[in-house]
């Protein structure tokens, strides 16, 4: 039977998700350019100047530096696959569903993984890395920088000292920091940092940035045995994004268009501003969300990621219910928890365009609405006057500062 299928028409939706974000209309536009062969000379320079921008927000000058046609997941692999083979050992520090994604993948190697563990919401602390390591040939340690599940920040510098002290490199998953949170890929002596297109950057979902020190690399082409992944195999895959330009596969040419501008946007703003713009934006969203008595997931203010704010579902209230109506009234979504947090969490996004002054105080206004819809006693403007408050000393502060 045939079926008539009308034009895509999708609605028009203001993502406060901890991904994917909403993009610049100047991204939208770069996406819709013509396409060239992956091979013309004219995307080769896209490709070098894409590859600059990289270098920038990763703060770095390492030569493996490209995006992979994947997700921040594929970027996962590619970095656990291509370090780990036969009597490896590696420790992945895990406090979220996605550096458990980091343990689960190492852990299908023919190496030996040990799980370092810490309860949603807070930090793996470096010393218990430590003593896992003690006495031990360890290649990798694993993290996530930004735990997108649970909206921890962990910080690199004793990671670093563990890391040093057991030979290991350091793996570092930076998906929902990276363009938000200060990272300097040199001067912090991370090996491995992958990342996603789709959150801080700006960019639509399936690419994953990731750049790799020469230290990194030595290890990589002096493996005993192939990297169990073709697609995945870094040492291959660099071919093309290096001076060779050799084939490797067919990239998602669009993409990197909107990667590019996505990039050129960050670095137009400057990543020392936006750093602080993302600080400031959850800042004044925390300030509300307090005001109108809701508690947060992660206690310790040092510990909380600027790009995914984890709210504590109030007792008694329905977690889809009030997301379905954020969406279905005000054009709004946000997302729940997962894994040992479903049903207990609401995890609200400020990732690059959508950190903004403005969609922070629309979505306070929107949640109070429905908690006092919903029979929550919530004081009337508190969350938006708090935030208000917050960006004011903020401005007062700035001016001062002058």
């Amino acid at each position: 039977m045939t079926q008539t299928v009308g034009e895509l028409n999708p609605p028009i939706r203001l993502m406060l998700t901890p991904g994917p974000s909403s993009v610049d209309p100047r991204v939208y536009r770069a996406i819709a350019t013509p396409l060239v062969g992956h091979l013309d000379p004219w995307f080769k320079t896209c490709m070098d100047e894409t590859q600059l921008l990289l270098r920038q927000i990763f703060q770095t000058e390492n030569r493996l530096t490209m995006p992979l046609s994947a997700s921040g997941s594929g970027g996962i692999e590619a970095s656990v696959l291509n370090t780990l083979e036969e009597g490896d050992e590696g420790i992945v520090a895990v406090n979220g569903l996605f550096s458990d994604r980091m343990y689960e993948i190492a852990q299908r190697t023919s190496a030996k993984i040990t799980k370092v563990e810490a309860p949603y919401g807070n930090t793996v602390d470096a010393e218990d890395v430590r003593r896992a390591g003690k006495g031990r040939k360890i290649k990798i340690i694993g993290l996530a920088q930004g735990e997108t599940s649970s909206g921890v920040l962990t910080q690199l510098a004793d990671f670093r000292k563990v890391a040093d002290e057991l030979g290991a490199l350091l793996v570092v998953d930076t998906v929902a920091s990276l363009a938000a949170v200060p990272l300097h890929v040199d001067n912090e002596r991370v090996d491995i940092c992958f990342s996603g297109t789709q959150k801080a950057i700006s960019a639509p979902p399936g690419m994953s940035p990731i750049t790799v020190s020469a230290r990194g690399e030595e290890v990589m082409r002096t493996r005993k045995t192939k990297v169990q992944s073709w697609y995945f195999d870094l040492t291959t895959a660099m071919n093309y994004w290096g001076k060779e330009r050799l084939y490797h596969h067919t990239p998602p040419i669009s993409l990197i268009y909107a990667l590019r501008e996505a990039m050129r946007i960050v670095m137009q703003e400057g990543l020392a501003v936006r750093w602080e713009r993302h600080r400031t934006n959850q800042l004044a969203l925390i300030a509300g969300l307090e005001a109108m008595g809701l508690e947060l997931l992660v206690k310790n203010p040092a510990e909380r990621l600027p790009t995914v704010t984890a709210v504590m579902i109030p007792k008694g209230i329905d977690d889809a219910r009030v997301r379905t109506q954020l969406l279905d009234e005000f054009n709004i979504e946000i997302a729940g928890g997962l894994g040992p947090l479903k049903g207990k969490i609401w995890r609200v996004g400020l990732m690059g365009y959508c950190s903004q002054k403005n969609n922070v105080l629309l979505f306070l206004a929107a949640l109070e609405k429905i908690m006092l819809e919903l029979g929550l006693r919530v004081p009337e403007g508190a969350g938006v006057g708090a935030a208000i408050r917050n960006y004011t000393q903020v401005e007062t502060a700035s001016a001062a500062s002058r």
